[in-house]
């Protein structure tokens, strides 16, 4: 049975309108979310419009999503990316290399078992936004960590309700922009991100502050720790340093 979140999501704001939307980022709105509860058990599906309407949000619609982040392997620099303009939510603002979800429409992305869902999500978002190859960034490279419960809204209407599943990836990587997906890209140590995070002027997605402020920054420099006898930074090498099996609920 449909949870009352569920339930009333599906009456509420059917009709809203994306016209004045970027026609792309409108039909993106179509695909369907994976729902879960709080402990990320999947209980349906429904479209990204309707799970990312703060009315429904703040009825408790929640769904799954992944945070990748990109390491280059020869000097353990992260990928970053801008969200463009034309995004619906959080326009304009850095992140880390790639944020989505695992959609209901691709029975791969549903399966839960070591995370493959989220993984093959991640390789195919990584090649629609950053125009990375899939050889290059294969699902069962990506080592996952753990799973945090965010909220956090964008604007009076949109915002994000996700049981994000983070993933890091080391991987020298082809990037070839989709400038309706990402608007910049770079490449940053420690001291760079955090340069970045204390200029005025810059704006980050709240996910990507809230992983940064709790786990970016020491994970990182277990990362550079562990390199491999060719001075190399390894994500495989992270397993097991946090706790994957819990939801960590995060403010």
């Amino acid at each position: 049975m449909a949870s009352p979140a569920v339930l009333a999501a599906q009456a509420a704001l059917a009709s809203i309108d994306l016209s004045n939307y970027d026609p792309e980022q409108s039909r993106l709105m179509d695909e369907k979310c994976i729902l879960v509860d709080e402990q990320d058990n999947a209980i349906g599906a429904m479209d990204k419009k309707t799970c990312h309407l703060m009315e429904n949000i703040n009825k408790g619609l929640l769904h799954r999503a992944f945070s990748a982040f990109v390491f280059r392997p020869s000097d353990g620099k992260l990928l970053l990316q801008q969200r463009a303009s034309e995004k619906i939510t959080f326009p304009d603002m850095w992140t880390n290399t790639c944020c989505s979800h695992p959609l209901d429409d691709f029975e791969e992305e549903k399966v839960e078992v070591d995370q493959l869902g989220v993984r093959v999500a991640a390789t195919r978002k990584l090649e629609h936004e950053l125009g990375i190859p899939p050889s290059q960034a294969p699902a069962d490279q990506f080592q996952y960590l753990t799973r945090i419960h965010y909220l956090a809204p964008s604007n009076g209407m949109w915002g994000e309700h996700e049981v994000d599943y983070i993933l890091f990836l080391t991987a020298d990587v082809t990037v070839i922009p989709n400038e309706n997906e990402i608007r910049d890209h770079k490449y940053v140590d420690k001291a760079e991100l955090q340069a970045m995070f204390d200029a005025p002027g810059n704006s980050f997605t709240p996910w990507f502050k809230l992983i940064a402020r709790d786990f970016l920054f020491g994970w990182w420099d277990e990362l550079m720790k562990r390199k491999n006898a060719e001075g190399q930074v390894v994500a495989k090498s992270l397993a097991g340093i946090a706790d994957g099996s819990k939801v960590i609920k995060m403010v």
